[in-house]
């Protein structure tokens, strides 16, 4: 288990090596918008499930998805845990807190998020999203 100061996805990666590095990396890329960057950390068949089961298989349809719910979202992260499972799949859980504005133009913060990253061969086969976004919104 690895605990840290609550810091952006970016310079969190760079406090890490391997699986965990990875994972931060492709968030950090996310939290730019630069999807070719993500794209490296990517498998070809990749999938990405958010929360409500929202299924998502392209970095685009992600940003595109966010783009409404979203005017901008950025990552505390404050652990990111690493499980090897025995058949070789690694997962890596990147835990801690979102702010950005709401589609008004709002501040937010302080929602807690959870994803969880299945790696095989070295990149992302797998990504689940939790977060509490929807009952922040209901609460306002």
């Amino acid at each position: 288990m690895s605990s840290e100061a609550i810091v952006s996805p970016a310079q969190a990666a760079e406090r890490h090596r391997g699986a965990r590095a990875l994972a931060l990396g492709y968030l950090a890329a996310m939290e730019r918008r630069d999807l070719d960057a993500a794209r490296v950390f990517v498998a070809d068949d990749a999938e990405f499930i958010f929360p409500g089961g929202v299924r998502r298989d392209d970095l685009a349809a992600i940003v595109a998805g966010s783009s409404d719910r979203y005017r901008s979202l950025a990552k505390h992260v404050e652990r990111c845990d690493l499980c090897e499972e025995p058949d070789g799949v690694v997962v890596v859980y990147v835990l801690g807190s979102l702010h950005g504005q709401w589609p008004d133009g709002s501040a937010f913060s302080g929602i807690r998020f959870v994803d969880r990253f299945e790696l095989a061969g070295g990149l992302i086969r797998r990504q689940e999203v939790w977060n509490d976004s929807a009952e922040a919104r209901a609460a306002r």
